[in-house]
Order: C-alpha cells, then structure tokens, then sequence
C-alpha cells in the first residue's frame, strides 16, 4: 500500500475544546482594589443618602451594618460587570473573611485601649502592685492602696482548679476515645452537657454541697472547686478531639511491639498529642480565669492578702473588678479598670507559658529525655 491509498484524515467531531486556563485564586490585582475603593465610596454615598434625606434613620451602629451591606453589594455588582459568576463569588467571600477578621482585631484593639486608657492612673504608681486594700478607703488618693491579695488569689485558685481540672479532662478524654463502651455515651452526654452549664450554677452547687451541707467555709479552695466544674468540660472536649487525631498507625505499631493499651496510650498517644493538649489546657483556663459569680459564692471578699487558700475569705481579680468599677468614686473605678489590665497581662503570661511547656512538636524528646540518652550512649 502506498502513500496514496492511506484513507484522508477524519474530520473532528464536535467543536475544538480550548486549552484550560489556570484559574488564579488569591492576591491583590489592581482591579481589584479600585472594585473595592470604588464599592466602599459608592454604598458610604448611597448609605449617608439613605440615612440623611430619604428615611427616618438614625444611630451610628445601624449606619455603619448597612454600610456594610450596600457594600457587599457593591462589590456583587461591580465584579459581576468583570469577571465570571465563579471569580465573583470567590473575591465576595474573601472580602467577608477578611472584613471579620479585621473587624475582630479593632474590637480586641478598642478594649485593650479603652481599658488601658481607664485604668492607667491607677497602675502607673507602683504601689497598685505592691499593696493591697486593706489600709484604703473609698476616699484615698489613687497613691494608696493596690490589687497584690488579687493577683495572689487569682493565682491561687486559678492553680488548684487546673490541678484539679487538667488530670480528669485528659482522663476522661482518654476514656472516651481510647477505652469507651456503654459507659461512654452518657458520660459524653454530661459532658456537653456540662460545657453549657451556667457559672451562677457552678457557683451554687459548690455553695450548697460543699460550704452549707459539708461545712467546708468559703475560701480559695471553695472557689477552685467552682471553676474546676467550669473548666473540667472545656478540658475534656478539647483533648479527646486532639487525642482522636492521633494516626491509628502509631497505636498499631506500638501494639506489634508488644506495648499494653495503658503503655500505648501514655508512651505514644498523649506524647504525640502534646501541642493539642497545652492548646486543651490554655482553653481551660481561659474560661476559668474570668469567672465572677463562682467565686462571689464560693470564695467571699477580703480587702486583706490571705495567701492560705484553705482557710479564710479569699478575692481574685474579676472579683475585685466587679466590686469596684461598680462604685461612684473615679479612683476607685480606675483601679478596677487597672486590676482589668492586670487580669489580661497575668493571662498573656499564663498563656505563653502553657504554650512553651506543651508547644514542643510531636515526636521531640524533652531536654531531660535527650540528657538521659546521652548518658546511656557514653555508657556503652
């Protein structure tokens, strides 16, 4: 067969399918921030118009919401004129994630500087942190007295609660990923239950089984068994996710080896599960740390600094907060707003340090483990 007998080429069916373009997500174009300067100065114009001369509106918040929307709407309609219904949805809802995400940063900005703003008289004399009130009434210069019995029993309570909150979160949390059964569903249930449960009944329940029925008095102690109740639940949720994400692979692997489920669990599954549980911890506490009502009932009030938890009425920060921004007195108001600065630099502290105990990265010996396998190496 020659050359000339070859049969012509077949025509292509249908159309010619065009090479696909690669879709470029992310990043900033200059289109697209002239559709975004030009919906914000669009819908601030029609929205003043709006509240200004067409309708009986007022109030700066509900001025601000809809311009907020007129201003999602702007950006629709302006990128619909550009690009295809895809893109346009893709920049809509990158626009609304990084608008809560900055308006959450100007809210957290606004109350640090408005707290810092109003306390600053106070904390700026030394002796705020070094006395307390007991020696100061409503009427003494803001150079008397201080909040040092605060930050003692905040301290204080804040410690025994996490001692005794973090070791039956992670048991619990180990029981229901690790071990389950019958048992596990409804102590789940409790659980969740119990993350919902209001501090008042926190408060009430230590009030009325431990101080009235067993006659244990209020104290420090009293109080760090109300907010145990209050974090033990946030604990316990938080570790058994970080402890579920854990790769069967790893537990399979310690069971060929011969290791028990007990040794599997405290030698590979909680090591691993390190930086989740500091991140457990830290929740905890954040929701401990700034309770008022348990330990308005639990811990009573004292203007003197008891550093014995168990014995005698004992005041933490957001107690000490609560009785005196509610007093007619400007120095008394400036010093509950100080004691608030106080309260966030004492949890920043808490923090960074929860996070530098726990923070290491799955799988890294501590400083004592590789010292300890040092020795054995020189041994040999």
């Amino acid at each position: 067969m020659t050359t000339l007998d070859l049969p012509a080429a077949v025509p292509a069916l249908g159309p010619a399918v065009s090479p696909e373009r690669r879709r470029r997500l992310g990043g900033v174009t200059g289109p697209e921030v002239a559709t975004l300067v030009g919906a914000a100065v669009g819908s601030l114009a029609l929205d003043w118009l709006l509240y200004e001369r067409l309708l009986p509106l007022s109030g700066a918040q509900g001025f601000l919401f809809c311009w907020y929307l007129l201003f999602l709407a702007f950006c629709y309609a302006l990128g619909s004129l550009q690009w295809d219904r895809l893109t346009v949805r893709e920049r809509l809802v990158t626009v609304v994630a990084w608008s809560a995400g900055l308006l959450l940063v100007v809210l957290i900005v606004e109350q640090l500087v408005f707290v810092t703003m109003r306390g600053l008289p106070a904390a700026i004399h030394g002796n705020f942190f070094t006395q307390t009130m007991e020696h100061t009434s409503a009427l003494s210069p803001i150079t008397s007295g201080g909040v040092l019995h605060a930050v003692v029993g905040s301290l204080e309570q804040l410690g025994l609660a996490t001692l005794f909150a973090v070791p039956l979160g992670i048991a619990t949390a180990v029981f229901l990923s690790e071990v389950g059964g019958r048992t596990a569903r409804p102590v789940r249930t409790l659980v969740e239950a119990m993350t919902a449960l209001p501090s008042i009944v926190a408060g009430l329940f230590v009030l009325g089984v431990v101080i009235l029925t067993l006659g244990v008095e209020s104290s420090g102690f009293a109080a760090s068994l109300a907010l145990t109740v209050m974090m033990m639940p946030i604990v316990t949720r938080a570790a058994e996710v970080v402890i579920r994400l854990v790769p069967g692979t790893l537990r399979e692997a310690s069971y060929a080896l011969g290791g028990s489920q007990w040794r599997t669990v405290w030698n590979v599954v909680l090591p691993t599960a390190r930086p989740g549980l500091a991140t457990a911890v830290i929740l905890g506490m954040a929701r401990g740390v700034g309770e008022t009502s348990p330990v308005l009932l639990t811990a009573g009030f004292t203007a003197r600094l008891n550093a014995d938890p168990f014995t005698g009425h004992q005041v933490s920060l957001p107690l000490y907060i609560w009785n005196y921004v509610r007093q007619p007195y400007p120095d008394m108001i400036a010093r509950g707003f100080a004691a608030g600065l106080t309260l966030m630099a004492l949890v920043l502290v808490l923090f960074v340090a929860a996070r530098l105990l726990g923070g290491r990265r799955p799988g890294e010996l501590t400083r004592r483990q590789r010292r300890a396998i040092s020795r054995q190496e020189g041994g040999r």
